[in-house]
Formats: structure tokens, sequence, C-alpha cells
């Protein structure tokens, strides 16, 4: 019989980011021998970037970890429904949806976080997504809506780097929730001013997760990447 594949960790970012954010998360995991690689996520639309996660992830031999940002844990759990190779979900400060929601819908019922009033739409339509404007956070309060824990020269780097989010990816819902047949882990980032963190709490009670509360920002996993990759461990220990 042939010896298994070794699990590959697949890292997805989120919106107003790229891939470079899991850089700290994919020398942790180096350190310690797990194979990983970020994809990109084109930020387009829902179920654009699921299918484009999900042809990176039908490609790897071997068991899945798939890891979501913020929106990518969205992209996450539509790309992995019916996935037989993904062994795991892990979600940091990560949206999650079932069936008929948006991530503006799941949000609805708590208090809005400070994105919803430092997202700036673009004049211009969205190059690639269904219609409606891109979306970017306005550059005097991108550090504190996105990123308050990084240094402030990183902090700079990531604002005029930022890459937007086509509005309709925001609105358009959910036609999978592979979190239903997955099991999953979620680190909450108390301090998130983009995604409220009772949000965080809600879907990840919802999913059965196993729960990390940190003290951090929207991207945590950035200044803290130790923590991060911890959790994402945790996961590999138990396939």
């Amino acid at each position: 019989m042939p010896a298994p594949s070794a699990p590959t960790v697949v890292l997805v970012h989120g919106a107003f980011a790229d891939a470079s954010g899991y850089a700290g998360v994919l020398r942790e995991l180096a350190a310690s021998g797990v194979r990983a690689v970020a994809a990109p996520n084109p930020l387009r639309g829902l179920a654009h970037d699921a299918d484009a996660v999900r042809a990176v992830v039908s490609a790897v031999e071997g068991p899945v970890v798939l890891v979501g940002h913020s929106y990518g844990g969205a992209v996450i759990g539509q790309a992995s429904a019916g996935l037989g190779n993904v062994a795991a979900l892990v979600h940091l400060a990560a949206f999650s949806l079932d069936v008929g929601e948006s991530c503006a819908s799941v949000q609805a019922p708590f208090p809005a976080s400070l994105l919803a009033e430092t997202a700036r739409p673009t004049p211009y339509d969205a190059p690639g997504a269904a219609g409606g404007p891109d979306l970017y956070i306005a550059g005097d309060r991108f550090r504190e809506t996105f990123c308050a824990d990084v240094p402030a020269d990183v902090a700079e780097v990531m604002r005029v780097s930022q890459r937007p989010l086509a509005a309709a990816a925001f609105t358009e819902n959910a036609t999978a929730a592979g979190w239903k047949d997955i099991p999953c882990w979620y680190q909450v980032a108390r301090q998130d001013n983009a995604i409220n963190p009772e949000v965080q709490r809600a879907v990840a009670e919802r999913m059965g997760a196993t729960v990390e509360e940190v003290d951090g920002s929207h991207t945590a996993f950035i200044a803290q990447p130790v923590r991060a990759a911890g959790l994402v461990r945790q996961a590999l220990a138990k396939l």
C-alpha cells in the first residue's frame, strides 16, 4: 500500500488584503514541518471566489486543512462543500455562512462594526464582478478599522496595497455550507473593528467549532502568527 500523503494547509485571505498577510503563519508552519500554501482569492464574488479556491484544493493530493480569514471564511465554507479531501476548516476572525446567507445578512442582528462607517465605494464598477463598485477602507481609518495591532509602518504598507472587495460579493448568498460536515476551529479576535466579535462567536457556536479567543484586531493572525499557527496545528493533530 502506498504511504498516505501528508496533510497540506491551504490559507485563504480575505478582503482588503492579499496572501502575503499569511507570511508569519507560513513561517511558523514551515518551522514545524507543515506543508502550506497561501491561495489567491479573487475577491470578485462569493461563487466565483469559491470556485477558484475549490480548484486549488482539488489539485492537492492528500488531506487539506482549509484556513480562511474574514471574507475568506465565507469562501472556504462554500468551496469545501463536497470536497472529500478537506479534513478541517479553520476560521480566523472570519465569516461562516449558511445556505441563503450573505456576509451582510449574517451581521444584521448585531451592532455594526467600524467597517460599516469606513468602507468606501469606488466611482466605477468593479472589474470582473457581477456589477456595482469595489470597496476600499478609507485611508485615514484603515489601521484603526483593519489592523490596529500591527506596527504603523506595516499598517501603512497594507493600506496602500489593499485589494478591494467587489461590493456584490458582500451581499451574495451562499449556496453551500461545507462546515456542516467538516470539523471546524475558530479564533475570535476580541478587539476586531471589522467584524463584530459577537458575530464571530455566534457563527463559531453554530458551527460547533473548537474556539479560542485572542486579544487582537481583525488581523490578529498577522500580529500574533504563533497563536494562529498553533490553532492550525490543533486541527492538524486531529487528522
